[in-house]
């Protein structure tokens, strides 16, 4: 068992507490967080960027979802905590097994500044709730610290929009929502609406930040005290004030009667027992969220071009790649492993003009490494590569015009026919939202429904959704928009950017996923349809032709006549050789 837990168990006593939940976020609600919130990992000694621990006096477990269940189960051997595979037959949610574990008024302990107020509210039906102790904080004496980077502009030719246009819109919005002021505290959208950036959260350009928007004006917020004496912080708004970050907490006990709009399932528990009884909540969508999923023309045309010089990356690191494995197949030790690999495509992502950092780890899996969904390789774990069998290479970047994400599955030998027919159909189910044509009114759900079929009539599916938002400068992941057994009530809109990533994972054996980033636009009839943003040759070794349908061929043809004549002219040498050989038509 793990020290930690000994240690969390003996504060929770003395606390009081008979369940003490661990969730991977942050005061923001992030996906990745900063060094300093990563207390889950500190206890469990999990990695995934998504799972909550619940410790009780006696027993321990960590919630995920499918895309990490064999890392979750192998990172967890022998900690003493067990894994509870979320949306698994006869697995509980955690509301679930508190009920069935715990009698009615037992204590629940939380930090509430990294729990939001409708997760809290489930716990509260049965529990009483201690929210204000951060046990974990008091028992890792080396957390690392919070500190802030320099938060920075980025030009209008990128964002297309002012930050006095941005507020003015997001302020009607609220007054239409039936609110005079409105609480913001994701990150993104904060970056968003004020054409900043930051460096504070891993892959992820944002700032710590909050806002507060009053009748009189906006505060913001931020932990960047040098922010508040620069340049750009005299080019804010006129209608914006800047105050220290953990300032919010004690302004939100002070705020005069009105209707405060803000989303109970993104604002944290400790923020909202902060208000005063004369303030009413209005508990609804932080309309920035969906205006900034919208992109520009400006937004586009940048994005483009960003996804250009990535592509031109991966088809450096592609050429690359298949020479080394060229010789390992002679016999000769490359010492080519899965960090070999990932750290030489940093370095031709490096190489191109604008680069700034990942969008998020690369995930580089061979053979049964890419059957862990979002599995990233580390000295433990670092397989070699040979010249057989798939290598599965999930990756993007951030930089300084836009975001990519992009997956590759990589034949490094001869594969079986079994792999190739698998290759072939994620292709299909690709292809299938790809060339999708849908009226105005679509949810993700359907679109991904669509993209399982061929997948499903061959036995086949994937634990994952199949397309995420995608951020400009932002967050890699970003909603509404999903494609997704989850999208329910997500319409897919023009304007919107999402990614295309159905796959195939067999554990023991090798993980299949194919992913373009594609952008909803309306075409000519009205129709909605997409635009792919990514370019890079799929593997045709991998592809059997004669399970393709004509359409299919076509689609498959046009792509990859359209990546030679987007990346020829960034490429030259054995690179533009290579793309040429691999875009001829099937």
């Amino acid at each position: 068992m793990r020290e930690q837990l000994k240690a969390l168990r003996c504060r929770m006593k003395e606390a009081e507490i008979d369940a003490y939940l661990i969730p991977t976020t942050d005061f923001h609600g992030s996906e990745y967080v900063n060094e300093y919130f990563t207390c889950r990992k500190f206890m469990s000694g999990f990695t995934g960027s998504a799972g909550t621990l619940l410790v009780m006096e006696d027993w321990a477990g960590l919630w995920t979802d499918g895309r990490y269940f064999l890392q979750a189960e192998a990172q967890l051997a022998g900690s003493g905590i067990l894994l509870m595979k979320e949306r698994e037959p006869g697995v509980p949610t955690i509301e679930e097994y508190l009920r069935a574990h715990l009698p009615d008024g037992s204590c629940i302990g939380f930090d509430g500044r990294v729990v939001d107020c409708q997760a809290a509210d489930r716990f509260a039906q049965n529990c009483r709730l201690k929210w204000d102790v951060d046990l974990v904080g008091e028992i890792w004496k080396e957390r690392p610290p919070l500190l802030a980077e320099p938060i920075y502009e980025i030009p209008l030719t990128v964002t297309g929009e002012t930050a006095v246009s941005k507020l003015g819109r997001l302020r009607a919005a609220v007054t239409e929502a039936g609110a005079d002021m409105h609480l913001i505290t994701r990150m993104e959208e904060i970056a968003w609406l004020y054409n900043l950036r930051g460096n504070d959260v891993e892959n992820t350009p944002v700032f710590f930040s909050f806002l507060l928007m009053k009748p009189e004006g906006e505060i913001l917020y931020v932990l960047d005290e040098t922010f508040c004496r620069s340049e750009a912080a005299a080019r804010l708004p006129e209608t914006t004030k800047l105050r220290p970050y953990f300032q919010i907490f004690e302004d939100l006990k002070y705020l005069e009667e009105g209707r405060l709009l803000l989303s109970r399932s993104g604002t944290r528990y400790a923020m909202v027992q902060c208000l005063p009884q004369q303030v009413k909540v209005i508990d609804g969508a932080d309309p920035a969220e969906m205006m900034k999923a919208i992109k520009n023309e400006a937004e586009i045309r940048a994005t483009r071009e960003a996804h250009r010089r990535d592509g031109a990356a991966m088809v450096n690191f592609l050429c690359w790649l298949k020479h080394r494995v060229s010789q390992c197949a002679a016999g000769e030790d490359t010492g080519l492993t899965e960090i070999s690999a990932a750290d030489r495509l940093l370095q031709f992502r490096k190489a191109q003009k604008g680069f700034k950092d990942l969008s998020f780890t690369t995930i580089a899996g061979y053979g049964p490494n890419g059957a862990i969904i979002h599995y990233a390789p580390t000295p433990e774990t670092d397989a070699k590569l040979l010249a057989e069998g798939f290598l599965l290479v999930d990756s993007g970047g951030q930089y300084e015009d836009g975001t990519t994400d992009i997956t590759r599955t990589i034949a490094l030998g001869p594969l079986t026919r079994e792999m190739k027919e698998n290759y072939t159909c994620v292709l299909k189910g690709h292809i299938a939202l790809a060339s999708a044509r849908f009226p105005e009114g679509t949810f993700g759900l359907e679109l991904d429904q669509m993209t399982r079929r061929p997948l499903q009539e061959k036995g086949l599916d994937y634990n994952h959704g199949t397309g995420h938002g995608v951020g400009h400068l932002l967050s890699v992941h970003e909603g509404p928009n999903t494609i997704s057994l989850r999208g329910a009530g997500s319409l897919i809109l023009d304007g919107m950017i999402t990614s295309d990533e159905p796959g195939v994972y067999l554990a023991g054996q090798y993980g299949i996923r194919l992913e373009n980033e594609i952008l909803c636009r309306r075409g000519e009839d009205g129709l909605l349809e997409f635009e792919p943003l990514t370019w890079c040759p799929w593997e045709r070794e991998a592809i059997l032709p004669e399970l393709l349908t004509d359409e299919e061929r076509q689609w498959l043809n046009d792509y990859h006549r359209q990546v030679r004549e987007t990346l020829l002219p960034l490429l030259d040498g054995e690179a533009a050789e290579w793309l040429t050989e691999q875009t001829m038509p099937i």
